[in-house]
């Protein structure tokens, strides 16, 4: 009997697909009080400037030790990450870290969230197999051993840690509250 064969845009889709499952399990549970609840004493977070928008708390140079993440800072970056390669993807001018700010709350920070995924989405089935073949133009600076194919798994990879990271906050606030 002979195997059927997986496109590589139907695989990567289809591990999307099985990521964002994952990650929406812990999204449909998260309570408004779980985005900015600081697990240790040394966290980042989202702040709320003067001008009334969320900024993250950030380094450019990654501290010793790394700070423990909240999922509303952990929900800012996928969305940093994600909206600047969705931008590379789409051929636009990739937006600046600081461009990119946290809504607000947590409902909206999964709305954004959710949209993005929709943008990805339209993205993922636009790629062909001679697309995945192209040259990344997102994280590695056009480095040519690194694919378009390279990238997309990249950010289903990206996306399952962040997921799990967040999962994780989730269980360890609800455990702590008992």
């Amino acid at each position: 009997m002979t195997r059927p064969t997986t496109s590589r845009p139907a695989l990567l889709r289809w591990q999307f697909d099985l990521t964002w499952s994952l990650f929406e399990f812990h999204l449909e549970r998260l309570a408004p009080d779980d985005f900015l609840w600081e697990p240790a004493t040394h966290s980042w977070t989202v702040r709320q400037g003067a001008d009334g928008a969320w900024a993250p708390d950030w380094a450019e140079t990654e501290p010793d030790p790394v700070p423990v993440p909240t999922i509303g800072w952990l929900s800012w970056h996928i969305g940093w990450w994600w909206s600047v390669t969705i931008d590379h993807a789409r051929g636009r001018r990739p937006r600046e870290r600081t461009e990119i700010t946290w809504p607000g709350d947590g409902k909206a920070a999964i709305e954004w969230l959710r949209g993005l995924r929709g943008e990805w989405v339209a993205v993922l089935e636009r790629f062909t197999e001679k697309d995945l073949d192209g040259i990344a133009p997102f994280p590695w600076d056009r480095d040519p051993e690194h694919t378009v194919a390279h990238m997309v798994a990249w950010v289903n990879a990206e996306l399952m840690k962040n997921a799990a990271e967040i999962g994780q906050l989730r269980l360890l606030r609800a455990a702590s509250a008992r």
